[in-house]
This record gives structure tokens, C-alpha cells and sequence, in this order.
């Protein structure tokens, strides 16, 4: 059960940094907004655990200096996922322009925005550039749920099947299949020095296990 109260806390310490200091609506306001959407009755992995989790390895990744900007990032985490309908494929653009119009209005200048906009919409390739530190940081947090020990990466592939649970089997396999296929393809799943060091492997054992069972 996610602490709803440690989660408005995390999300005061990232956004009082990247306000412009002037006067705008109470913070907790946002907060709550957003824990509502990962609250929603459609999500099965894309839920508040989903987000505590890739906070939680942000928080890794930027301690061990990998990312420019933290809480720029840590904001682009709260998003990325906010809009979510698992039958549509605009999820991340919808969530990127949420953050458009949310995050001016609570105080983040421009610039801010416009990278925790980009940050969102990365999340539907995965793919940052070599010179991408936000982005590298992001990807590698919301993946990290590949390297998983078995039980929870097993949990993980279940909970992504009951989110879909409108697809038709036969449907889904086939679906599912080739997105396992496309991210063993990848050179590398994990752009940090940290993610490459430490869920490479056992992320690429966990897809290639699913992929077999499919």
C-alpha cells in the first residue's frame, strides 16, 4: 500500500526547487491531483507502486551524479505515466502536454517545463542520446523493473496482461512477443554506467524467459 503522505512530501522537496519563487497555488494541490490518476481503476502495474519505484531509483541514479537536473526529472517521473489508457497509444504525449499546462501554472519557469515535457515523451522509445543525462536517468529508472528479481518481474508481465485484458489472447501473445523481441534487440537496454553495470543481464534473462514462455 503506497504512503500517500510520504509521496506529497516527495513530490514538496521536487517541486519547491524548481518553482520560479514567486507566489502560486498551494503545491499540494498538484499533488494530489496526480495521486488520483495513479490511482485509477484501469491500472494494474501502472500505479503508485510503478511510481514510487522509479522515484526511488532516480533518487539512486542522481545520487550517484548520472542526471543534470534531479528534480527535473523526478517531475517528468510523476507524469510520465499520468495519463494512462491502456487501450490508446498517445498516453505519453497526453501526459506530456498535462505537465505543459500543470507545471507553468505551479510555478516551474519555461525552460523547466519544457524539459520535464521532453523527459514524458522520451518514455515512448526509450532511447536518450549519448548526451542525454535527464533522459538517460529517466529511461533507465522506468526499465529498471526488467532486471527484477523472477517473482516480481512475473508479477510485473501479469499485472501488464490484466491491464490489457480486452486483447484477446492469441492478440496479446503475438503483441507482446514482439515488444520482448524489440527490447532484446536493443544494444543496451540501460544508458548509466550504474543500470548498464547492474540490470543489463538480468533484465535481458528476465525478457528472454518471457519471451520463451509466450
Amino acid at each position: 500500500m503506497a504512503d500517500l503522505d510520504a509521496l506529497r512530501s516527495r513530490w514538496l522537496r521536487t517541486l519547491l526547487p524548481a518553482r520560479d519563487g514567486a507566489c502560486h497555488p498551494a503545491p499540494y494541490a498538484y499533488a494530489d491531483n496526480l495521486l488520483a490518476r495513479w490511482q485509477e481503476p484501469q491500472r494494474r502495474y501502472h500505479t503508485l507502486a510503478h511510481l514510487t519505484a522509479v522515484l526511488d531509483h532516480i533518487d539512486v541514479l542522481a545520487e550517484a551524479g548520472y542526471a543534470d537536473d534531479p528534480d527535473l526529472v523526478r517531475l517528468a517521473a510523476w507524469f510520465h505515466d499520468a495519463v494512462y489508457a491502456p487501450e490508446r497509444s498517445t498516453n505519453e504525449e497526453r501526459s506530456a502536454r498535462l505537465a505543459e499546462r500543470a507545471l507553468p501554472e505551479a510555478g516551474v519557469p519555461a525552460a523547466g517545463t519544457a524539459e520535464v515535457a521532453r523527459l514524458v515523451r522520451l518514455t515512448v522509445t526509450h532511447d536518450p542520446a549519448p548526451d542525454d543525462r535527464n533522459g538517460q536517468v529517466l529511461c533507465d529508472a522506468d526499465l529498471a523493473i526488467l532486471a527484477a528479481p523472477q517473482e516480481t518481474y512475473d508479477a510485473y508481465a501479469a499485472a501488464v496482461r490484466e491491464e490489457y485484458a480486452f486483447v484477446p489472447d492469441e492478440d496479446f501473445r503475438a503483441g507482446r512477443a514482439a515488444v520482448l523481441r524489440q527490447l532484446l534487440a536493443l544494444p543496451r537496454l540501460f544508458r548509466t554506467p550504474y543500470g548498464a553495470q547492474r540490470w543489463e543481464k538480468a533484465a535481458r534473462a528476465n525478457l528472454a524467459a518471457e519471451l520463451e514462455r509466450l
